[in-house]
């Protein structure tokens, strides 16, 4: 028998009638998108010096999807290669499976300058140091131990750009000084090398108390208005004696001096100059450079 009564309102879905007989469809109930979700990149820190990154950061990648919600999102760490424009890629999935890319640049360098060389030429009551180091190098502070007036230490220098030497004045001869070269890049990263130093007076080499193997070259400072030198070697007793007419000598292993024989035996050398004015023969010398001691080795 066909019904023909209302339906109860709480039957919902197609309704059909098939040979008489009356049939209703349970409703189909689906959700539906199709739209990938919207992605942010968030870095772990700010970048650590001058827009770089200069040690591993983890790049989070995070998603946000009004429809389906969000299934997953990538998270990286970044550690090299240097690079400076390092792209990182990551992606957010909804659970719809729409997928979003997302990319990050940054600047990345892990990796410290190089000081490829570091020398010190000595004058008289100074240091010239001279340095090389690589092209990244932006900035540099030369550090010198003792320091200035009194100080326990003190910058000397500050420089930036490609300067290669510093001269350093106002040395206390025989004293002894360490000096550090601190370079960084744009980075911040830094290197550093050390460099021990004996002040000189007006004679520069070797250093006072400097063991040598060999015989030793005798370097000075030159003097305006002398003609000659006069370099007198000592050991107990006075042992030699020449005139260069240059600021240097090479010491002989063997010589003859007041018609005694000699060489330079292992043990403690001083060493004296004095300039001579004028021509040899009137034997005119002003006042003495100053003198020394080498230690010979063996």
């Amino acid at each position: 028998m066909l019904r023909t009564g209302p339906l109860s309102p709480f039957v919902h879905g197609v309704i059909e009638y098939v040979a008489g007989v009356l049939f209703i469809a349970a409703p189909f109930l689906f959700g539906y998108d199709a739209t990938a979700p919207q992605v942010t990149v968030t870095p772990s820190r700010a970048p650590d010096a001058n827009g770089w990154y200069n040690h591993p950061l983890t790049i989070a990648f995070a998603g946000s999807d009004a429809t389906a919600g969000i299934a997953s999102c990538t998270r990286t760490t970044y550690a090299g290669p240097d690079d400076p424009d390092a792209v990182v890629n990551g992606t957010c999935r909804d659970r719809a499976g729409n997928q979003r890319g997302a990319v990050k640049r940054l600047q990345y360098d892990a990796t410290a300058p190089l000081i490829g060389l570091l020398t010190i030429k000595p004058g008289k009551r100074s240091a010239t140091v001279q340095w090389a180091s690589s092209p990244d190098v932006v900035s540099l502070a030369l550090t010198r131990t003792p320091g200035v007036n009194g100080e326990t230490q003190s910058v000397v220098y500050v420089g930036i750009g490609p300067a290669t030497s510093h001269v350093d004045t106002g040395l206390r001869p025989g004293r002894r000084y360490s000096y550090r070269l601190t370079v960084s890049d744009q980075a911040a990263n830094q290197a550093t090398r050390s460099l021990l130093f004996v002040a000189r007076g007006a004679l520069l080499t070797p250093a006072p108390k400097e063991r040598v193997s060999g015989a030793p070259l005798l370097t000075w400072t030159p003097v305006r208005r002398a003609t000659y030198y006069n370099v007198v070697l000592v050991r107990k007793h006075r042992v030699f004696s020449a005139w260069p007419v240059r600021a240097r000598i090479k010491l002989p292993k063997r010589w003859t001096y007041r018609g005694r024989s000699y060489r330079l035996r292992p043990g403690v050398y001083s060493w004296y100059v004095w300039p001579g004015l004028g021509r040899f023969s009137a034997g005119r010398y002003g006042r003495m450079l100053g003198g020394s001691t080498f230690v010979v080795s063996r």
